[in-house]
């Protein structure tokens, strides 16, 4: 793969020789991104808080196998994605396979919805979903993960993965739908 150019190469060649300013530098370029990461799937402050330090560490120690085929920071939200899903697994999270579940897409599938609901409402509905929705929805809408690394991540079949996000879209438009209803009475 072709390498990509980084911004801050020389503060991450410096993190590869273990210089600890170097790695308090990247730490503070990136805390603050990586902390809402985690906590879009934690869903707590103190939690998101840990699962970002745990995975600071696993990236500083791992570092040498950064090879600057994605940009530092992907590299980096995919091991704080997966840290929050571990967490999150050893917290006893049950993701339920449905392996012979047939999904059947309807001509109605569509992403439309009233222009007056705000990108926040949308992020709090997906919040305020079942852990199994809320993990799928948001790997595939707003980190950009397909059908297949989902269900590596979570350990579940890209059928369940394409369930879940079938079923968890449809209470996501079910719910906004009633907010934009209960906003025009």
């Amino acid at each position: 793969m072709r390498s990509t150019k980084q911004i801050h190469q020389s503060v991450i060649n410096q993190c590869k020789k273990n210089n600890a300013k170097a790695q308090m530098q990247l730490y503070n370029l990136y805390c603050k991104a990586m902390f809402l990461v985690a906590f879009r799937y934690v869903k707590d402050r103190f939690m998101a808080e840990d699962v970002m330090q745990d995975a600071f560490i696993k990236a500083f120690k791992n570092i040498h196998n950064y090879n600057n085929e994605v940009a530092f920071g992907a590299w980096l939200k995919r091991i704080v994605i997966n840290q929050s899903i571990d967490e999150l697994k050893k917290n006893k999270l049950e993701l339920v396979s449905i392996n012979e579940e047939v999904i059947v897409k309807s001509v109605e599938d569509d992403w439309n919805i009233d222009c007056d609901i705000s990108i926040d409402r949308i992020v709090e509905v997906i919040n305020g979903l079942k852990e199994k929705y809320r993990l799928v929805l948001t790997l595939y809408l707003l980190e950009g993960y397909d059908h297949n690394e989902i269900s590596k991540i979570l350990n579940i079949t890209s059928n369940t993965s394409r369930t879940h996000l079938l079923r968890g879209k449809n209470l996501l438009k079910e719910e906004l739908k009633n907010t934009s209803y209960a906003a025009r009475y």
